[in-house]
């Protein structure tokens, strides 16, 4: 995961809320404001699923708009933009995995970044209970029998990345400084987006610096 830090919520739903005070997410609101709810979560993300940062587009196709706080749960949150992020609709994984299941680790909190431990096989795991906790919920791939598509594809990224700025995997990088100016250029948004699992190869470096 990657730290998302919210905006303001869309226009159209602002003033979507001033004429349907009794309006809910589900039943009343219209393909306009979710449109514009999906776009501007996928933005902020800077084009990244907010679970397991794969690359979105914004668009239906692949990009649904996620409840945190599911709204069976948290009702009085569904049409709160805070609540909302952009998610991948891959199957059994993100949105999907989630339904109306309960997490603490969201990726709303510093702590998302540093409670999962990603490896170059492209499987993560979680070094606190929540974490462990998030990861099933959201069926991030701790083993290939829970979800060897992701891994699979994650391991596959990763190494390319790496592999394209001429860093090879088996040797790593032993100049600290080299990996420091790495992760500032992997962390920077090009034409508002992000590399796809960039945030992952941060995770992956940062714990060879540790």
């Amino acid at each position: 995961m990657r730290k998302i830090v919210k905006g303001n919520e869309p226009l159209s739903l602002s003033q979507w809320k001033k004429t349907n005070p009794k309006g809910t997410y589900k039943s009343d609101l219209t393909h306009i404001e979710r449109q514009d709810i999906r776009k501007k979560c996928t933005a902020e993300q800077y084009y990244l699923c907010a679970y397991c940062c794969q690359s979105i587009t914004g668009e239906r196709q692949d990009t649904v708009n996620e409840h945190v706080e599911a709204q069976s749960i948290a009702p009085n949150k569904s049409l709160d933009f805070s609540n909302i992020v952009a998610s991948c609709n891959s199957r059994n994984q993100c949105d999907d995995a989630h339904k109306a299941q309960v997490f603490s680790l969201t990726p709303f909190m510093d702590e998302c970044e540093v409670e999962l431990d990603f490896s170059l096989s492209g499987r993560v795991s979680g070094s606190s209970a929540r974490a462990k906790k998030t990861i099933q919920v959201l069926n991030l791939g701790d083993s290939e029998r829970n979800n060897k598509a992701l891994i699979e594809k994650r391991k596959s990224l990763v190494l390319s990345v790496l592999l394209t700025n001429e860093i090879d995997p088996d040797d790593g990088i032993e100049d600290n400084e080299l990996i420091d100016m790495f992760i500032s250029d992997i962390s920077s948004p090009h034409n508002g987006k992000l590399e796809a699992f960039s945030p992952v190869v941060v995770n992956i470096l940062k714990q060879w610096l540790a």
